[in-house]
């Protein structure tokens, strides 16, 4: 009897326990593929996602800060002199200061030269870009459509519809928005980028809008401004230049009384 159960313990295994071992070892292993499947398909997304948000908070910043830096200059035309500012839904062009920085900070110093910034909405296939360009400002006699642009870098691309959209101030104070700018005495108050994804129709820029600062008030030029600082102030006189000196109450005059030439009376003293 011995012997027996000694043998019985050297055979191993039978078929069919190895093949009941062999499946549920590969429910196991397929199991665990899939889930490792699913994680890395949601680690993808989730990176993707943070890229995208980056490369768009970079792209917000620098059209900022190029829209920002756009000069009043006038251009010597045979029609008469003419703002150096080209806007339609699909190119802007105009005069900005050179090497803008974003993450320069304010107390920098050095000198920034003048240039030619080209900022264009161009169609690769299916995909949307928007791409800077800029050149060398060659002086008021120049046109801007003769500047040699160089330096091309693409700001954001994807599958979304673009635009460019901007506004004049109205009298009341209100803003008025249009897709071409055409008057060749001013500069336009704001400039919107439209970036509409084409599936789901969300406007990627959430409505961003970027302030030109040499027409708005000093106030804009402040850290953090944003476009509400243009609101409430006056248009500027056709022809005339934007940004121009604000008068300002002096010191020591208290704010809310007017000045005037007549003598102040005596205070009077108690009577005795």
């Amino acid at each position: 009897m011995a012997g027996k159960d000694a043998n019985r313990r050297l055979q191993g295994f039978t078929l069919i326990e190895v093949l009941a071992a062999f499946a549920i070892s590969s429910v196991i292993i397929m199991a665990t593929a899939a889930l490792m499947h699913s994680v890395v398909l949601s680690f993808d997304r989730g990176t993707s996602r943070v890229n995208g948000a980056e490369r768009l908070l970079l792209a917000a910043d620098r059209l900022a800060a190029d829209i920002g830096s756009a000069r009043f200059i006038k251009l010597t035309t045979a029609g008469g002199p003419v703002a150096a500012f080209r806007g339609d839904p699909t190119k802007i062009m105009f005069v900005g200061a050179g090497g803008i920085d974003p993450a320069r900070k304010r107390n920098d110093a050095g000198p920034l030269a003048q240039e030619i910034v080209s900022i264009s909405v161009e169609h690769i296939g299916d995909a949307t870009e928007v791409v800077r360009r800029r050149g060398a400002w060659l002086g008021s006699r120049a046109r801007l459509e003769d500047v040699l642009l160089r330096d091309e870098v693409v700001l954001v691309e994807g599958s979304f519809d673009a635009s460019f959209a901007f506004a004049r101030m109205n009298p009341d104070g209100s803003l008025a928005w249009t897709d071409s700018w055409t008057d060749p005495q001013s500069l336009p108050r704001l400039v919107k980028l439209n970036l509409r994804e084409r599936v789901s129709g969300i406007d990627l820029f959430g409505g961003a809008e970027f302030v030109i600062h040499a027409d708005a008030p000093a106030v804009c030029a402040r850290a953090g401004a944003g476009a509400d600082c243009v609101k409430g102030i006056q248009p500027s006189a056709p022809g005339a230049a934007p940004g121009g000196p604000q008068q300002e109450p002096q010191e020591g005059t208290p704010l809310g009384r007017e000045e005037t030439d007549e003598p102040e009376e005596p205070e009077e003293g108690p009577q005795p």
